[in-house]
Protein backbone atom coordinates (compact mmCIF):
# COMPACT_ATOMS: atom_id res chain seq x y z
CA UNK A 1 0.00 0.00 0.00
CA UNK A 2 1.08 3.57 -0.75
CA UNK A 3 0.97 6.12 2.07
CA UNK A 4 -0.57 9.12 0.78
CA UNK A 5 0.71 12.26 2.78
CA UNK A 6 -2.59 14.22 3.34
CA UNK A 7 -2.73 18.26 3.76
CA UNK A 8 -5.51 19.62 5.58
CA UNK A 9 -6.37 23.43 4.39
CA UNK A 10 -8.65 25.47 6.47
CA UNK A 11 -9.62 29.15 5.74
CA UNK A 12 -12.17 31.67 7.82
CA UNK A 13 -12.82 35.11 5.83
CA UNK A 14 -13.13 36.85 9.68
CA UNK A 15 -11.01 37.38 12.66
CA UNK A 16 -14.15 36.95 14.45
CA UNK A 17 -14.27 33.91 16.62
CA UNK A 18 -10.92 32.80 16.21
CA UNK A 19 -9.96 33.42 19.73
CA UNK A 20 -12.38 30.73 20.67
CA UNK A 21 -10.88 27.72 22.61
CA UNK A 22 -12.50 25.89 19.62
CA UNK A 23 -13.09 27.65 16.00
CA UNK A 24 -14.40 27.44 12.86
CA UNK A 25 -10.72 26.33 11.75
CA UNK A 26 -10.49 23.86 14.29
CA UNK A 27 -13.91 22.40 13.42
CA UNK A 28 -13.02 22.23 9.29
CA UNK A 29 -9.78 20.78 10.22
CA UNK A 30 -11.58 17.85 12.84
CA UNK A 31 -13.87 17.16 10.15
CA UNK A 32 -11.00 17.03 7.51
CA UNK A 33 -8.79 14.51 9.96
CA UNK A 34 -11.98 12.95 10.52
CA UNK A 35 -12.26 12.15 6.82
CA UNK A 36 -8.47 11.19 6.39
CA UNK A 37 -8.50 8.63 9.11
CA UNK A 38 -11.44 6.89 7.59
CA UNK A 39 -9.31 6.45 4.18
CA UNK A 40 -6.19 5.07 6.50
CA UNK A 41 -7.13 1.74 4.75
CA UNK A 42 -6.01 3.42 1.47
CA UNK A 43 -2.78 4.58 2.90
CA UNK A 44 -3.94 7.97 3.81
CA UNK A 45 -2.33 9.40 6.91
CA UNK A 46 -2.24 13.44 7.79
CA UNK A 47 0.49 15.80 7.55
CA UNK A 48 1.56 17.44 11.17
CA UNK A 49 2.13 20.80 9.34
CA UNK A 50 -0.84 23.63 9.71
CA UNK A 51 -2.09 25.02 6.43
CA UNK A 52 -4.24 27.36 8.23
CA UNK A 53 -5.90 31.22 6.60
CA UNK A 54 -7.76 33.04 9.61
CA UNK A 55 -8.92 36.43 8.98
CA UNK A 56 -8.23 35.96 4.99
CA UNK A 57 -10.85 36.13 1.81
CA UNK A 58 -11.08 33.29 -0.31
CA UNK A 59 -11.07 35.85 -3.40
CA UNK A 60 -7.65 36.31 -3.40
CA UNK A 61 -4.41 33.96 -3.51
CA UNK A 62 -2.00 35.97 -1.52
CA UNK A 63 -2.36 33.72 1.93
CA UNK A 64 0.02 32.74 4.00
CA UNK A 65 -1.41 29.44 4.73
CA UNK A 66 -2.27 28.73 0.92
CA UNK A 67 1.65 29.90 -0.35
CA UNK A 68 3.20 27.53 2.15
CA UNK A 69 0.53 24.65 0.83
CA UNK A 70 1.20 25.10 -2.44
CA UNK A 71 5.11 25.72 -2.15
CA UNK A 72 4.95 22.05 -0.45
CA UNK A 73 2.96 20.80 -3.21
CA UNK A 74 5.56 22.39 -5.81
CA UNK A 75 8.14 20.44 -3.23
CA UNK A 76 6.37 16.95 -3.59
CA UNK A 77 5.91 16.97 0.43
CA UNK A 78 2.28 16.43 -0.61
CA UNK A 79 -0.20 14.02 -2.23
CA UNK A 80 -3.44 14.67 -1.18
CA UNK A 81 -5.37 18.17 -0.30
CA UNK A 82 -8.26 17.75 2.09
CA UNK A 83 -10.95 20.26 2.56
CA UNK A 84 -13.86 20.71 3.99
CA UNK A 85 -15.47 22.94 1.58
CA UNK A 86 -14.37 23.81 -2.23
CA UNK A 87 -14.67 27.62 -1.27
CA UNK A 88 -12.11 27.57 1.69
CA UNK A 89 -9.63 27.02 -0.74
CA UNK A 90 -10.50 29.88 -3.25
CA UNK A 91 -13.78 31.94 -4.44
CA UNK A 92 -12.29 32.35 -7.58
CA UNK A 93 -12.82 30.18 -10.70
CA UNK A 94 -10.19 31.15 -12.10
CA UNK A 95 -7.99 30.52 -9.24
CA UNK A 96 -9.39 27.14 -8.82
CA UNK A 97 -8.34 26.19 -12.07
CA UNK A 98 -5.11 27.39 -12.26
CA UNK A 99 -4.22 24.90 -8.46
CA UNK A 100 -6.08 22.46 -10.17
CA UNK A 101 -3.34 22.70 -13.19
CA UNK A 102 -0.52 22.86 -10.36
CA UNK A 103 -1.89 19.82 -8.50
CA UNK A 104 -2.13 18.03 -11.51
CA UNK A 105 1.28 18.72 -12.67
CA UNK A 106 2.59 17.15 -9.08
CA UNK A 107 0.54 14.51 -8.91
CA UNK A 108 -1.74 15.93 -6.04
CA UNK A 109 -4.95 14.71 -5.42
CA UNK A 110 -7.94 17.26 -4.18
CA UNK A 111 -10.66 16.07 -1.64
CA UNK A 112 -13.62 18.32 -0.43
CA UNK A 113 -15.57 16.33 2.56
CA UNK A 114 -18.96 17.82 2.26
CA UNK A 115 -19.01 17.86 -1.33
CA UNK A 116 -18.76 15.06 -4.31
CA UNK A 117 -15.14 16.47 -5.51
CA UNK A 118 -11.94 13.75 -4.92
CA UNK A 119 -9.86 13.33 -7.03
CA UNK A 120 -8.28 10.75 -5.80
CA UNK A 121 -10.95 8.43 -8.24
CA UNK A 122 -10.95 8.53 -12.24
CA UNK A 123 -15.09 9.63 -11.76
CA UNK A 124 -14.14 12.49 -9.24
CA UNK A 125 -11.41 13.44 -11.92
CA UNK A 126 -14.04 13.42 -14.64
CA UNK A 127 -16.70 15.09 -12.48
CA UNK A 128 -13.94 17.87 -11.82
CA UNK A 129 -13.37 17.84 -15.54
CA UNK A 130 -16.60 18.64 -16.66
CA UNK A 131 -17.08 21.14 -14.20
CA UNK A 132 -13.80 23.50 -15.22
CA UNK A 133 -14.74 22.96 -18.65
CA UNK A 134 -18.22 24.54 -18.18
CA UNK A 135 -16.45 26.69 -15.43
CA UNK A 136 -13.68 27.93 -18.32
CA UNK A 137 -16.19 28.43 -21.15
CA UNK A 138 -18.67 30.85 -18.78
CA UNK A 139 -15.15 32.97 -17.81
CA UNK A 140 -14.85 33.73 -21.29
Amino acid sequence: MIRQRCAIYTRKSTEEGLEQDFNSLDAQREACAAYVLSQKHEGWAELSDLYDDGGFSGGSMDRPGLTKLLNDVGAGRIDVIVVYKVDRLTRSLADFAKMVDLFDEAGVSFVSVTQAFNTTSSMGRLTLNVLLSFASSSVR
